[in-house]
């Protein structure tokens, strides 16, 4: 059964840094496109970031860094100089490796519950 834990979300000030942690339990996240997202009261899931072909969404570019460790099952969203907009809840999400990893939420089918970042100004 495949199981995705977020943490390490917090209230910070802008320009704040924080590492979201995803532990992954019941596959290899090798094995697995990831990727998280985020969403805002009143808007849309996004994407973020989305590992495979790593790619970013352009709000985060150079503020955000996707990283994982195989040998903790974990997959890392280090985000730095963060903005009142990046506020919202980040979720880690996964699916099987067939061939092409995608960025968008509908490719994904198994998520974590959330964690909650908060950037005052």
């Amino acid at each position: 059964q495949v199981q995705l834990v977020e943490s390490g979300g917090y209230s910070v000030q802008a320009g704040g840094s924080l590492r979201l942690s995803c532990a992954a339990s019941g596959y290899t996240i090798s094995n697995y496109c990831m990727g998280w997202f985020r969403e805002a009261p009143g808007k849309e899931r996004e994407g973020v970031a989305t590992i495979g072909a790593t790619t970013y969404a352009d709000s985060v570019k150079g503020r955000f860094t996707l990283s994982q460790d195989n040998a903790k099952n974990t997959l890392y969203l280090e985000m730095s100089n963060l903005k009142p907009e990046d506020t919202g809840t980040y979720y880690c999400a996964a699916e099987p490796r067939a061939s092409e990893c995608y960025s968008g939420s509908w490719f994904y089918n198994h998520w974590g519950q959330g964690t909650q970042v908060t950037v005052s100004s």
